[in-house]
Parts: C-alpha cells; sequence; structure tokens
C-alpha cells in the first residue's frame, strides 16, 4: 500500500484563480484541443490547458492560430498555452490574449523536447540561456498585468546541465502565478521514469507560488503520492489521461478524499459499452470543434488504441475504427462491441501514449559554451518557432 497523505490538500490558487481540485491538463498537440478538452472536464474538474500555440504566429493571426485559442462557451476558466523564443513576440502576445479578453489563464512552454525545437535553441533548450529565460518571462508577466501567468519546464538539457532551479528562482522573481516541472530532461525525452525528487527540490526552492508536479501520474494513486512525497501543491497530468477522460473524475474524487482512489486501482472502471460512449462523444466534439465530420473522423483515429487499451477489441475491429471516416461508420463499429464487458483492471491502467528512449538533445553549435546568448544564436532562434508539443 502506498504512503498517501493524511489530509487532502488545500484548493489550487494560481493568481485570482482557485481550482477546487489541483489538477492541470497538461498542453499535448493534436489532443488537448476544444473537443478532449470538454470531454475531460464532463467527467472531472481542475484546469484544462490548450494545445501549445506558437506566439509568432498569434501575433500575425494565422488562421490555425486563431482557431486554437477559441474556447467553447462551457470552458471556463480559459487557459491557453503559448511557446517563444523572442521577448518582444511573445510580450505582444500576451498582450492581444488580454486585450481581447481571449484567456483567463496563460502558460508559457519551456519544456519541449523535440529535436527540431531544441536544435534551434527553443523548448528545453531555451533556459540555458538564463538572460533569455528571464526576459521572455518577465515582459509577458507585465503584458498579462490581472491575468494569471505561469511556465511549464523540465528539469534541464540533460544530467550534466540542468537549469529547473535557476529558471524557478527567476520565474518566481518575474512574478509568475506558478511554476510547472516535468522531471525529465530533455535528453530523457519521455523514457526511463520521472525524477519526482526534482519536484520536492524545486518546491523547497520556490516558496511564493504554488509547484506543480507533471511526470508518471498515470492513476489518481500516483497523483496522491506524488503530493505526499513531493510536497507540491499540485499535479498537470499528460499522457495518462489518452483513451481515459474519466482519469479527472477518479483525480477529483482522490483529492476529494474518496478512499477507494488509494487501493492502487481506479475508482471508474467503466465497461466496453461505456468507452464507447465515450469514444463517440470524443468524435461528436470533433465534429463540432472541426465543424467538418471527415476532419473528426480522421483525428480520432489516433485515439483507438488508447481507448480500448486492455479491452477484449479483436484486431480487426479496431483497425476498421483506425480507418473510419463519418460518424455513422463509427456507431456501426461499435455496436459490434460486447457494451457489456467488464473494466478488464490492470490492462486498461499504467502507462499509454509514446516514450521513446533517452537521446543526446539535438542543440544549436556551441549552445552549451555559454549561459549568455551569443549573436550567432539569434538567427537560429527565429526559426524556432515552431507548432510542436512537448513538456
Amino acid at each position: 500500500m502506498s504512503t498517501l497523505p493524511s489530509t487532502q490538500p488545500a484548493p489550487l490558487r494560481i493568481g485570482p484563480l482557485e481550482l477546487s481540485v489541483p489538477v492541470v491538463l497538461a498542453p499535448m498537440a493534436g489532443i488537448t484541443n476544444t473537443a478532449f478538452r470538454r470531454l475531460c472536464r464532463e467527467y472531472g474538474a481542475g484546469l484544462y490547458v490548450s494545445e501549445m500555440i506558437t506566439s509568432r504566429a498569434l501575433v500575425e493571426r494565422t488562421p490555425e492560430s486563431m482557431r486554437l485559442i477559441q474556447h467553447h462557451e462551457s470552458e471556463t476558466p480559459r487557459s491557453i498555452q503559448l511557446y517563444g523564443v523572442d521577448p518582444k513576440t511573445v510580450a505582444e502576445a500576451v498582450t492581444m490574449l488580454v486585450a481581447e479578453d481571449r484567456a483567463d489563464h496563460i502558460d508559457l512552454n519551456f519544456g519541449c523536447p523535440v529535436p527540431k525545437v531544441t536544435r534551434k535553441g527553443g523548448g528545453a533548450a531555451l533556459p540555458w540561456k538564463l538572460g533569455l529565460f528571464r526576459e521572455i518571462v518577465e515582459r509577458a508577466a507585465r503584458a498579462a498585468g490581472d491575468i494569471p501567468l505561469t511556465i511549464k519546464m523540465r528539469k534541464g538539457i540533460d544530467a550534466d546541465h540542468l537549469t529547473y532551479l535557476e529558471a524557478g528562482r527567476a520565474a518566481e522573481g518575474a512574478g509568475v502565478a506558478s511554476i510547472a516541472l516535468h522531471a525529465r530532461t530533455a535528453a530523457e525525452f519521455y523514457s526511463g521514469t520521472a525524477d519526482w525528487s526534482a519536484i520536492a527540490k524545486l518546491k523547497e526552492t520556490v516558496t511564493s507560488v504554488p509547484v506543480l508536479g507533471n511526470g508518471d501520474i498515470w492513476s489518481a494513486e500516483d497523483a496522491l503520492r506524488m503530493v505526499a512525497e513531493t510536497g507540491c501543491d499540485g499535479v498537470v497530468v499528460g499522457r495518462g489521461c489518452l483513451g481515459r477522460p474519466w482519469l479527472f473524475g477518479d483525480l477529483a474524487a482522490a483529492f476529494n478524499g474518496d478512499p477507494s482512489t488509494g487501493s492502487g486501482q481506479a475508482s471508474i472502471q467503466p465497461t466496453l459499452g461505456e468507452v464507447a460512449q465515450a469514444f463517440k462523444r470524443h468524435a461528436e466534439l470533433l465534429v463540432e470543434f472541426f465543424d467538418d465530420e471527415d476532419r473528426a473522423c480522421r483525428d480520432i483515429r489516433k485515439h483507438v488504441a488508447w481507448y480500448f487499451k486492455g479491452y477484449a477489441v479483436g484486431g480487426e475491429l479496431r483497425a476498421a475504427l483506425a480507418t473510419s471516416s463519418s460518424l455513422q461508420q463509427i456507431d456501426d463499429l461499435l455496436a459490434q462491441l460486447d457494451w457489456m464487458q467488464p473494466y478488464p483492471g490492470a490492462d486498461a491502467e499504467g502507462q499509454r501514449g509514446r516514450a521513446g528512449t533517452p537521446k543526446v538533445p539535438s542543440l544549436p553549435d556551441r549552445w552549451l559554451d555559454s549561459r549568455e546568448l551569443q549573436e550567432t544564436h539569434r538567427a537560429e532562434l527565429t526559426e524556432a518557432e515552431l507548432s510542436h508539443s512537448g513538456g
């Protein structure tokens, strides 16, 4: 039996926002669009953050970026994550969101480990240039005004180039409302086991704003254990909710003191029919989001393996769902399932999503030679604002 908190954590305050459940949905590109956020919100409570949006594209008001910052009227508070490498552009993007009343919370991404981002000095590579990091956060925080601005980052580039404690102190001094740490380095990508001790160290270092932990939360029990072991003020959930939007119901129950969530087993144990209903609901919300049934049905395909993980669903039926092209076809395929099939237990739980293997991070030439930004790197930074997930 795991050691769980003897008392339930207080509501999480992020600036003026108060979350009754200290849980945040991590931004994931191609996943945390309005459709998935609405679905997760229907099961639980917390803060549900948008896909990462490039600040330059937002300032340029590209059609895709303008679509991604839209929220359904049921979404409150409205949370948007920005990615950027230029202090002026990031500040302009924040100013735009505030002036046009498009967000109640803004998060900055400094955790992306994707090689095509880090090789240009962006994402998890950027905090190594501490002065640049500080300037981005300071200018963004000033532009945000009364709207809470937060950051999400990683431990650093690799084990020999950790940045999270210095970056945490700098962000705290810049006036952020909270700091989230994915307890892996860029080199680790999503492999191995997250180093929760780093979250505890950051919590000891940053004392005036909440510290949130991210990494290897596959169940509500994991979330409670992270809080107990690290002292963090809340948790950020990413891959653990893929195909399991009801995890947010488990998390709400756990943080509200439901003893069943400490057993190591999910308290919400859907039948295959209930999973099928959630899958269909997700597809319908995607149709509404894209305003395009064909595109929505293509988008839901990547979720098939996650939703039906552990359930006895034949390979041919899975393949058919993963190539479906209409809601009617999805309905017909789901009707072939045994809707009374019970929850399969551990087979439906645990790790999901990409993991990868450790790798030497791709960085600009001579990036690690100095903590100060060199003129030779400025051109590369201008190319770093690409739409990629991570954190």
